[in-house]
């Protein structure tokens, strides 16, 4: 959508991102692009137009960058330059450890994506090979092209929330992994428990049910249908759905079908198929909770 001047208001956002890099990476400023590794920094100080200045490798730690970043100051203002803008990519821990380090200098700092400069790689001369020396030229180039961003400040609240983020992430794999595992377990010892919803393991009312089967008759189905479906084993079954915020089912349909269908397992494998089924819930609880 535009205005009478023709510039619309995805141009004006656009116009403004650009302006606040241009602030971090100023026409009169270097450019310093490293590539971060775990005991070996590859260090180049470029112009705008990406033609190398200097070039140095460091083999140090990130955190005993300091060096480097006073060394390509000292390079930068040998050619003329005003002072340096600080780029690399922001992959682990690192680059977190390198703007600290700017920023106790006043040197600007921004970072580049990977894929971008995976990307650029290809542009470059038309290869995958990935070189430490190539990398720091190309996220260099990348920078002096506006196609960065400036990183969120590092701080007690943005530490917390990738901490948080991290352990999400962590908590879905496990859950992922936990419900294909349950999976197929069933799958070999009791296929008809999978029928009973058509997504069992977001359904908090098949969790509940199958903890009664599982916790309260140590997974004999003999003795579930020994309960009754309507008299006893709806009594408990209430309780069991309640702790896990979930409703009572409305037919009994379902349940029936899961508790007179036997499992698909002999005699000799009962000690097995028990361990199946209480794994499922101890992971599909997982999965709910």
């Amino acid at each position: 959508m535009s205005n009478g001047n023709g510039v619309s208001r995805g141009d004006r956002n656009r116009n403004a991102r650009l302006a606040r890099l241009r602030q971090l990476v100023p026409v009169v400023n270097a450019i310093v692009g490293i590539d971060l590794a775990d005991k070996k920094q590859m260090v180049v100080v470029t112009d705008h137009d990406s033609k190398v200045l200097a070039r140095k490798t460091f083999r140090c730690r990130a955190w005993d960058l300091g060096a480097a970043l006073d060394w390509a100051a000292e390079k930068a203002t040998a050619k003329g330059f005003a002072g340096v803008t600080v780029a690399c990519e922001p992959t682990g821990h690192r680059w977190r450890v390198l703007g600290q380090l700017a920023a106790d200098r006043s040197m600007p700092f921004v970072c580049v994506q990977p894929m971008l400069t995976s990307w650029a790689r290809r542009t470059e001369d038309l290869t995958f090979d990935k070189t430490d020396e190539k990398g720091a030229v190309l996220i260099a180039r990348l920078t002096a092209q506006l196609r960065c961003y400036v990183p969120e400040p590092v701080d007690e609240t943005w530490a917390r929330l990738r901490h948080l983020g991290a352990r999400r992430e962590q908590l879905i794999t496990e859950a992922g992994s936990h419900i294909q595992q349950t999976r197929d377990l069933l799958e070999c010892v009791w296929p008809a428990a999978l029928d009973t919803a058509k997504q069992p393991f977001r359904s908090r009312t098949w969790v509940a049910a199958m903890t009664v089967v599982v916790a309260r008759d140590g997974a004999d189905l003999a003795r579930t249908r020994r309960l009754g479906l309507v008299s006893r084993f709806s009594s408990v079954f209430p309780s069991s759905a309640s702790s896990r915020a979930g409703r009572r089912p409305a037919s009994a349909d379902r349940r029936d079908r899961s508790i007179n269908v036997a499992p698909t397992f002999t005699s000799a494998r009962s000690e097995s198929a028990t361990t199946a089924i209480r794994s499922l819930t101890a992971a599909a609880s997982f999965v709910s909770s």
